[in-house]
């Protein structure tokens, strides 16, 4: 699954809102909803955000791995 809809389900999972994952992201709604669509790219440091969020890999939102759990 391409990294779009995976950042999509994972906040849908959580029951959050676009403007809610903006603010814990510390971006509006607008720029959060444009990563979700994919018209803009995520810079690294959000994606770690996000990834550090849902307790996940980067690789997991990547699509490089199906398995979400991080390794250490």
């Amino acid at each position: 699954m391409p990294l779009y809809p995976r950042i999509r389900n994972l906040r849908e999972d959580k029951d959050l809102s676009q403007t809610q994952m903006g603010q814990i992201l510390s971006c509006s709604q607008r720029v959060y909803s444009n990563y979700e669509r994919g018209d803009i790219d995520i810079p690294t440091t959000t994606l770690i955000k996000i990834a550090d969020f849902h307790n996940v890999s980067v690789d997991y939102l990547l699509g490089r791995t199906s398995k979400p759990a991080i390794n250490k």
